[in-house]
């Protein structure tokens, strides 16, 4: 959902765009719906990414093609705001044509996970991103080929998420945090923990990673990281997730929920974002944030194929979207702040501002989503949790 889309819907419109449907740029598109201590959260190391013997060692002069596999919202071509498109311009600068697939995240928390397919490359989740990585889908990288690739955030190039071993397998992309948003008209939370306990109705991010918020709320000193929890730690978590009476409690999927429910006062807090809370507070609606740390947060990555059959125009994908430019434009286009600080400016200058990008405040307490070792344990509670 586009800024203005979000804007809409706090202010009571519809959110629905006006503007009509582009001629996509793509063959093909059809779109779905570290362990740091709580105190402070230390920066990962970031690893060197020089080549290793099974990276690239070099790209050549370009395939003429790439398969795409991408996040909604991720890869724009001009769909559904023609002024909104990284694609086209892309290739023709590159001369790789773009096959562009959308896919649905919750699939992976179903047997076997998002599937790669024939795709070059990937937006991946960090839940994703462990898979893909522990399975050898993933292709280590040689960042050297990637122009760019250090001015990101060194604490998101390091994420354990998308490294192993002082080897890249990502490019971080667009990054969260997730916090507890409230009516202060109805609720005054104390902690992360009302909205798990509060009469109602409250609303959920359907994740099996939103355990990781659970696990926090608790408050157990025994919790160093929400995301590596022992199984006595996972049964608290999940008994947490379950307290709130049948009826209380709802699980969106799209972000535009968030905003929805509590602009026509239909929640009283939900799991959300600050650019949830930023949207909300411009159309006048009486929304705060328990902004107490620490929280949860989460960065996408780009990731090439092991078998990618492209793969110098997936490189060429990796510093085309790395770009502040192109980083700048997916910001503001999602809500979601950039891993280049440099992308803060024009349209993406707010959401920067949402995130604090480039202060200190960024990513202090802050834990990062990585894949839990027991992930499937993770996905088999939460299905039978949710309705």
């Amino acid at each position: 959902m586009a800024a203005a889309g979000f804007l809409a819907v706090a202010c009571g419109g519809t959110g629905q765009s006006d503007t009509a449907e582009a001629a996509p740029a793509t063959s093909a598109a059809t779109p779905s719906s570290s362990s740091p201590p709580a105190s402070a959260p230390a920066p990962t190391p970031t690893p060197s990414g020089s080549a290793t013997p099974s990276a690239l060692a070099s790209t050549g002069p370009g395939e003429g093609s790439v398969r795409v596999l991408a996040l909604n919202g991720y890869a724009e071509w001009g769909s559904t705001d023609p002024t909104v498109n990284w694609v086209t311009p892309f290739q023709d600068a590159t001369g790789c044509k773009v096959s562009l697939t959308f896919y649905d995240p919750r699939q992976e928390a179903k047997p076997g996970g998002v599937s790669l397919g024939t795709s070059d490359v990937v937006s991946a989740t960090p839940e994703i991103a462990g898979r893909l990585i522990d399975e050898g889908k993933a292709a280590p990288l040689n960042t050297a080929l990637i122009k760019g690739y250090g001015k990101l955030s060194s604490r998101l190039r390091g994420l354990p998420a998308i490294t192993r071993n002082d080897q890249v397998y990502g490019v971080p992309y667009l990054w969260g945090v997730n916090e507890v948003l409230y009516d202060t008209t109805k609720v005054t939370p104390a902690n992360a923990g009302a909205i798990y306990r509060d009469k109602g109705p409250v609303l959920l991010k359907d994740s099996p990673m939103s355990i990781a918020d659970a696990a926090l709320a608790l408050g157990d000193e025994d919790v160093k990281n929400p995301f590596d929890l022992t199984p006595g730690q996972l049964d608290a978590a999940m008994k947490l997730v379950g307290s709130e009476r049948p009826g209380t409690r709802d699980f969106w999927t799209d972000p535009i929920e968030v905003v929805q429910a509590l602009a026509s006062d239909s929640a009283r807090l939900a799991q959300g974002t600050p650019y949830h809370l930023d949207v909300l507070q411009r159309g006048r609606k009486p929304v705060e944030a328990l902004d107490r740390r620490p929280l949860t947060a989460w960065a996408d990555s780009w990731m090439v194929s092991k078998t990618a059959a492209h793969p110098s125009c997936a490189y060429r994908w990796l510093e085309w979207t790395a770009s502040a430019k192109v980083q700048g434009q997916a910001s503001a286009w999602t809500g979601l702040a950039p891993a280049d600080p440099g992308a803060c400016t024009g349209d993406a200058r707010r959401v920067c501002a949402d995130y604090h990008v480039g202060t200190a405040q960024a990513f202090k307490n802050l834990y990062f989503a990585v894949r839990p070792a027991a992930y499937a344990q993770w996905a088999q509670r939460w299905t039978q949790a949710v309705p």
